[in-house]
C-alpha cells in the first residue's frame, strides 16, 4: 500500500512536470521568433550635414517601425539635402521668430535644405502652413512621435517641428531622393 502510494505521487509529480513544459513551450511558440535587439548608441546631440544639391520638397511622412518612429522628407532628383536637427526647448520659425506650439515631451527642431516652392516661380511644391500639423501626416497611435507641425520655408530650406514622447536618442540618414529622421522608442535597445 505504501508503495502505490508513492507510485502515485510520483506519477501526479511528473503529470506536473510535463503541463510546466507544456505551458512553457506553448508560450515560446506563442511568442513567434526570438525577439532581435534595437539598435543603440544613437545619442541625443545635434546632428547636421551638407549638400550635393537641392531641389524643393515634395512630400513629407511618417512610418512606425518596432524600434523607432520614421520621418521622411521626399526630395526627388535632390541627391543628398543639407540638414540640421537638435532638440529645443521650444519651436521658433526661423523666418519670423514666431513660437509654434509643438506638443510633446520634447521637440526636435528640423531643418531640411529643400524649400516647398519652386525657387523658379514660386510656386508651392508642399502645402505646408506655418503653425499646423503636417498635411497628410497623423501620428495617432505612434509609440514616440506625439505631434508634427510646419514651421515655414524660407531662403530654400524648409523647418518642421516634430513632437515626441521624451528627450530620445535619433539619427538621421541621408537617401538618394530621401531625407530620414528615425527616433528611438527608448534609450536601452529593447523592444
Amino acid at each position: 500500500m505504501r508503495r502505490s502510494g508513492a507510485v502515485a505521487a510520483a506519477l501526479v509529480m511528473a503529470a506536473a512536470g510535463l503541463g510546466v513544459t507544456a505551458s512553457a513551450a506553448d508560450a515560446a511558440t506563442a511568442a513567434g521568433p526570438r525577439a532581435t535587439a534595437c539598435p543603440t548608441g544613437w545619442g541625443s546631440g545635434d546632428k547636421g550635414g551638407t549638400a550635393t544639391g537641392a531641389v524643393p520638397l515634395k512630400d513629407i511622412r511618417t512610418g512606425r517601425h518596432d524600434c523607432f518612429d520614421r520621418m521622411v522628407f521626399d526630395v526627388p532628383g535632390g541627391g543628398s539635402v543639407e540638414y540640421s536637427v537638435k532638440y529645443v526647448d521650444r519651436l521658433t520659425a526661423s523666418a519670423s521668430g514666431r513660437y509654434i506650439p509643438v506638443s510633446g515631451g520634447a521637440v526636435l527642431d528640423v531643418h531640411v535644405g529643400a524649400p516647398s516652392y519652386d525657387p523658379e516661380t514660386g510656386a508651392p511644391t508642399y502645402p505646408g502652413q506655418v503653425g499646423h500639423a503636417l498635411p497628410g501626416v497623423s501620428v495617432s497611435g505612434y509609440r514616440t512621435f506625439r505631434d508634427t507641425r510646419f514651421a515655414g520655408s524660407f531662403e530654400g530650406e524648409t523647418q518642421i517641428g516634430l513632437g515626441v514622447r521624451a528627450r530620445l536618442p535619433f539619427r538621421v540618414i541621408q537617401l538618394s531622393d530621401h531625407l530620414v529622421v528615425d527616433v528611438a522608442h527608448n534609450w536601452t535597445g529593447s523592444r
